[in-house]
C-alpha cells in the first residue's frame, strides 16, 4: 500500500524514470478495487449513474499514464509505445507482455535502475 500512496503523492505526474513491476501492478490493483468500489457505490447510492466512477478515472488518469511511462522507460522503450495500445487486441496484448517484462539491469538512458537503490544500505557501516 505504501508504493500505492508513493505512486500518488510523490509521482503523481512524474514522466520521467523509471518504475518497477511492483509498483505498476500494485497501482493497477488498487485502480481496479477503487473502480470497483466506486461503480458498487455508484449503483446502491445514485442508482446507476457513474459519477463516483467518473470522478476515479479522472482522478486516476494522470498518475496512470505516468506510471506507464515510467514502465516502458523501466523496460527501456520509449513512452511513444503506448501508442500501440490504440491497435486492438494486438495493441494491449504487447502492452501487457512490456508489463510483464523484468526491467533493464543498471541503470538505462532514462535513469538509474530502481531495484538498485533498495539494494543499497542507507547506513553505512
Amino acid at each position: 500500500m505504501d508504493t500505492v500512496l508513493e505512486t500518488l503523492k510523490t509521482k503523481y505526474a512524474a514522466f520521467d524514470g523509471r518504475a518497477r513491476r511492483k509498483e505498476f501492478w500494485l497501482f493497477v490493483l488498487f485502480n481496479f478495487v477503487v473502480n470497483l468500489i466506486a461503480a458498487v457505490l455508484d449503483q446502491a447510492v445514485l442508482h446507476g449513474s457513474p459519477v463516483l466512477q467518473l470522478l476515479v478515472v479522472l482522478a486516476l488518469f494522470v498518475p496512470g499514464l505516468a506510471l506507464n511511462f515510467r514502465r516502458l522507460h523501466d523496460i527501456d522503450k520509449s513512452a511513444w509505445w503506448l501508442l500501440i495500445g490504440l491497435i486492438p487486441f494486438i495493441g494491449v496484448i504487447v502492452l501487457l507482455v512490456f508489463a510483464i517484462l523484468p526491467g533493464t539491469v543498471g541503470p538505462n538512458r532514462f535513469g538509474p535502475d530502481p531495484k538498485a537503490e533498495l539494494a543499497v544500505d542507507p547506513i553505512p557501516a
